[in-house]
């Protein structure tokens, strides 16, 4: 059994990109330890699901534990940083925010984290956070640094594959069906730099309980919910990676060691 750490920006992006891989680790034996730097004060509220006096933040803390269950998350820790919002928002520089946060000091936390578990496997973002979100671009910055200061072995970049996503989008509007509006050239890696493939499969049913779990983000006829089991498995299968010392040429098919 060895630990893995999964460093995410807010609640809901841990099972959207990590979900396949850390119930597949729960499944193994893992120890599977779940860190998200913000509470996602600044998302979209679905309308009607706050109770009367709750805040988002409060919510999105519930849903990422209720997640974390679905998907045998041992621990969960918040870093305490505030959601810095959409990119070239008034809250991206506002103080506390995960965007404005001292890379050096808030990878010194997670790396307290990584010391505690003797984490082996870490996982955080691509150079551009995904998609360009200001605090996913952080979480790559802080996770790499991070990994660096506690010495951990396997630390990989959760991304997607590019020329797969296009292909994808392209298939999707050519058969009328619905598709996110995102520009392909600013999602993910391309396929000649990824390292590792992640066939998660076997453990689609928890990925897509672990978002629904996340009611005050996902709304039940959102794109991710609304699929079908075949077109979910298309989208959300295979969970993609660039490992930092790993070789595009010998792809991996797990975060593991042998």
């Amino acid at each position: 059994m060895v630990t893995m750490v999964s460093f995410h920006a807010h609640p809901d992006d841990e099972c959207i990109s990590c979900g396949g891989v850390m119930r597949a680790a729960a499944d193994a034996g893992h120890r599977v330890v779940l860190v998200v730097a913000t509470r996602g004060e600044h998302g979209e509220i679905v309308p009607g699901v706050l109770a009367d006096g709750e805040t988002l933040a409060e919510r999105r803390v519930k849903e990422t534990h209720d997640a974390a269950a679905v998907l045998g998350i041992a621990r969960v820790e918040f870093l305490g940083y505030v959601d810095s919002g959409m990119v070239d928002t008034d809250t991206n520089g506002a103080s506390g925010s995960f965007w404005s946060a001292d890379v050096e000091e808030a990878a010194e936390r997670l790396a307290a984290i990584l010391r505690e578990e003797d984490a082996e496997v870490l996982t955080c973002y691509d150079r551009i956070g995904g998609y360009g979100h200001p605090d996913h671009i952080q979480v790559h910055r802080v996770g790499r640094r991070a990994g660096e200061l506690a010495g951990t072995p396997r630390v990989y970049e959760a991304t997607s594959n590019r020329d797969e996503f296009r292909k994808m989008m392209a298939m999707a509007r050519e058969g009328g069906q619905d598709a996110p509006d995102l520009d392909p050239d600013g999602f993910g890696s391309p396929e000649a730099e990824l390292t590792t493939r992640v066939d998660v499969t076997p453990w689609l049913d928890a990925k897509r309980a672990a978002m629904r779990a996340h009611r005050s983000q996902i709304a039940d006829d959102s794109f991710f919910l609304t699929l079908d089991d075949d077109r979910f498995a298309m989208a959300f299968g295979t969970e993609w990676f660039i490992r930092l010392d790993g070789d595009p040429a010998h792809r991996e098919d797990t975060l593991f060691p042998a």
